[in-house]
């Protein structure tokens, strides 16, 4: 039996403040080299999760492992197996490219060595030479975007995990960051994406979980839940099983 990029088993969490468990008894897996989505309206649970899995938030009840080993009593371990793109951009603004992936490299642990090989060869692909040694804070949105996606491989982690990687982007970045996600999955990165983008999600997700009020509430391949369902796209699947309701 293969081993999972990600394990999950009877998830429980809670903020302090709260009495009710924002994601309970929830159980996932996701298959190394899969290209994940994970979706599910405003409140849901979907950031959550995603912070659990990364570690930044600590669970109560449970257990995750990415690829076998155990996120609550190995952070440090952890943090070299993953890299995590957020929805709010994580670099030094006045800082350049060269000079954030320079110091999230080293933060990874790479040598300065590797850290030059991989930023000369993440800004050739995302486009971002001629500006290497700008300041970032006069980037597009679009360049910052491929920024903040530079930062999150750099250290060439296994499993990868993508908040809204192109929200606010133009068609000409989003479909770099795409397809550079592509290619960094069929090098043997998993992938684990969430949007609100559902077009997106068709293109370049194989297998999606929906999540609403803290559970899982469907997971299979985009194929057979359009057909269980009999609908045509994710939008009308997501409509089917989360409602038509305002989640503000």
């Amino acid at each position: 039996m293969s081993q999972a990029a990600v394990s999950i088993k009877n998830l429980a969490f809670k903020h302090q403040a709260q009495e009710n468990y924002c994601l309970h008894n929830l159980h996932l897996e996701i298959k190394l080299g899969d290209r994940f989505g994970l979706f599910g309206p405003n409140g849901a649970g979907k950031t959550t999760l995603i912070n659990c899995m990364t570690g930044l938030l600590k669970y109560q009840q449970g257990s995750i492992q990415l690829c076998g080993v155990d996120v609550k009593n190995k952070p440090k371990e952890i943090n070299k197996i993953f890299g995590f793109v957020p929805q709010d951009f994580s670099f030094y603004q006045e800082l350049t490219p060269i000079e954030n992936l320079a110091f999230f490299g080293a933060w990874s642990g790479m040598k300065k060595s590797d850290i030059k090989n991989k930023t000369t060869q993440l800004l050739e692909i995302l486009g971002l030479t001629d500006v290497a040694n700008k300041q970032v804070q006069k980037f597009s949105g679009g360049m910052k975007r491929r920024v903040n996606l530079a930062i999150g491989v750099i250290h060439t982690p296994k499993i990868l995990f993508l908040d809204e990687p192109t929200v606010g982007v133009d068609i000409h970045s989003r479909q770099a960051i795409i397809s550079y996600l592509k290619t960094l999955n069929e090098s043997g990165t998993t992938l684990v994406y969430t949007s609100h983008q559902l077009n997106e999600a068709e293109e370049l997700c194989n297998n999606i979980a929906l999540i609403d009020n803290g559970q899982i509430l469907a997971n299979d391949t985009i194929k057979n839940l359009l057909a269980k369902h009999n609908q045509q796209g994710l939008e009308e699947l997501f409509i089917t099983l989360t409602g038509k309701s305002y989640r503000d």
